[in-house]
């Protein structure tokens, strides 16, 4: 069979984001209001809520962090939301664009602000974009990925050239593994 006739094919590296299964069939009913789940989400980010945000999931979700890798179940997500991400940095607003869903997979793009807690770069406000993709298992997360450029967040910080390249290529080996 030649390469572009193939069917597609699907991974995913962890089983709770499961696979993918495309959109709805016609005559299945949306279920997710994802403009809601967006501003829960969002509010709960931006208020440093970690139950709110574990809510929002279901029991065995996960969430992927471009920062801190990858958090599974509730109590996971929530302490990553409560003792990482509050722990760095705080005066969080996460601003979401143009969103769309079939109520299985929800994306939008975003645009993401803080206020640095790091020793040596204390309220360095730092700003990037990125996308947003949600799987969902009825009106609930199973799965949160994103892609933005964690160097450009880096760089603000004024992180040293060799730790922002050190990390850029940990995520390209990442990544490429993804494909072999």
């Amino acid at each position: 069979m030649a390469a572009s006739a193939r069917a597609p094919r699907y991974r995913n590296g962890n089983r709770s984001c499961g696979e993918a299964t495309g959109a709805l069939k016609l005559g299945e009913a949306m279920s997710v209001d994802f403009e809601a789940v967006l501003g829960n989400f969002t509010a709960a980010i931006e208020t440093g809520d970690g139950k709110a945000l574990a809510t929002l999931f279901t029991p065995d979700g996960s969430y992927h962090d471009g920062f801190y890798g990858e958090s599974n179940g509730r109590q996971a997500i929530a302490r990553m939301l409560e003792e990482q991400f509050w722990g760095d940095a705080e005066g969080f607003r996460w601003q979401m664009f143009d969103p769309v869903c079939d109520g299985r997979f929800g994306y939008a793009r975003y645009l993401f602000n803080y206020d640095s807690k790091l020793p040596g770069v204390e309220g360095r406000a730092v700003v990037f974009d990125g996308i947003s993709q949600f799987t969902f298992e009825g009106d609930l997360i199973a799965c949160y990925r994103e892609q933005f450029n964690t160097g450009m967040a880096m760089a603000q910080l004024d992180f040293a050239p060799e730790r922002i390249a050190t990390h850029l290529k940990r995520r390209a080996a990442a990544l490429r593994k993804s494909v072999s």
